[in-house]
């Protein structure tokens, strides 16, 4: 018996592990390719998806943390639309039209290899949505960010009564948050992967009243904290995995939690936020066609699907 989630990256996820647990079931690797992944990863083939559910679904058992843990309190995820002003739209305008008209020069069977420039280019857009400053010192890029003014507002209408996680892919947007905090005179806790004394810090967040926000990067804190102390969780940047996300708000809905829980997700409207959101809803009807959980975004995008997250 294996545990976990069957699908991380893409459909071939399945395939490693049925020819641990069940060889011989889904053929060779060249069938299950030609046959699976190609048709339901590149072109989002429902029917073959329905096909391979059937072939699985006996070997597989699915519980919900709604059907183990029924005794948890309610749990509302949102969305808050944060919109640049007029001097982040303008840095993020001019990087977006920069990889946009790469992207139009390269042919498609051109593209496999050219992965690490493209990603760069959504990273370093994802990143001018949090701030500009985190690709730059220069004034041309300046320090204005909605998300910032946005999740001040938050913090300062709700730390009184709550406890709140704030996640985010960036350490340098926590910095930018930590320094917020600090001239607010907010107190908080700090977890990255460079944190040498990560249980002090949970401890101080969970035992100190006084200490109302944790800061966490997603990577370091998205797994093995138990924080049900707080009942609010802010997502800074959407991730390309939304299973990542889930387990950044499972920090906080988990047995021992008492209270209603809050996730909000921060978004830049008509940015490649907003597309990597209109991308996950697409994909996840999808994969849920299978198997009822999330792949990676990223291994599966066309031209046409990488144009439109630039557009």
């Amino acid at each position: 018996m294996l545990t976990g989630t069957p699908l991380e990256n893409n459909t071939f996820d399945l395939y490693a592990q049925f020819s641990l647990a069940c060889p011989g079931l889904l053929g060779t690797r060249k069938h299950f390719k030609d046959q699976y992944v190609v048709p339901i990863d590149k072109f989002n083939d429902t029917r073959k998806a329905h096909e391979l559910q059937r072939i699985v679904r006996p070997f597989l058992l699915r519980r919900t943390k709604k059907q183990v843990a029924t005794e948890l309190p309610e749990k509302t995820e949102m969305v808050i639309y944060c919109e640049m002003g007029a001097e982040q739209r303008k840095v993020y305008d001019s990087y977006k039209l920069e990889y946009r008209n790469y992207l139009m020069s390269q042919k498609s069977d051109e593209l496999a290899g050219q992965t690490m420039h493209i990603l760069k280019g959504m990273t370093l857009l994802r990143q001018i949505c949090n701030s500009p400053a985190l690709i730059s010192n220069d004034v041309f890029c300046g320090n204005a960010s909605a998300k910032i003014e946005t999740l001040m507002e938050e913090i300062e209408g709700k730390s009184g009564e709550h406890k709140i996680l704030i996640f985010s892919s960036f350490v340098g947007m926590l910095d930018l948050v930590r320094a917020e905090l600090q001239h607010r005179k907010i107190g908080y806790s700090y977890l990255t992967g460079q944190t040498t004394k990560r249980e002090a810090e949970v401890k101080r967040f969970s035992e100190n009243p006084d200490v109302r926000v944790f800061l966490i990067s997603l990577k370091a804190g998205g797994t093995g904290l138990n924080l049900t102390e707080a009942d609010y969780v802010y997502l800074i940047d959407p991730w390309w995995n939304p299973a990542a996300e889930q387990q950044a708000i499972d920090r906080v809905y988990r047995i021992g939690q008492q209270k209603h829980v809050v996730a909000v997700r921060l978004i830049c409207p008509d940015t490649i936020e907003d597309k990597i959101m209109q991308l996950q809803q697409r994909k996840q009807r999808l994969i849920e066609d299978i198997i009822k959980t999330e792949g990676n975004l990223l291994q599966t995008l066309g031209k046409a699907e990488l144009l439109e997250l630039f557009s």
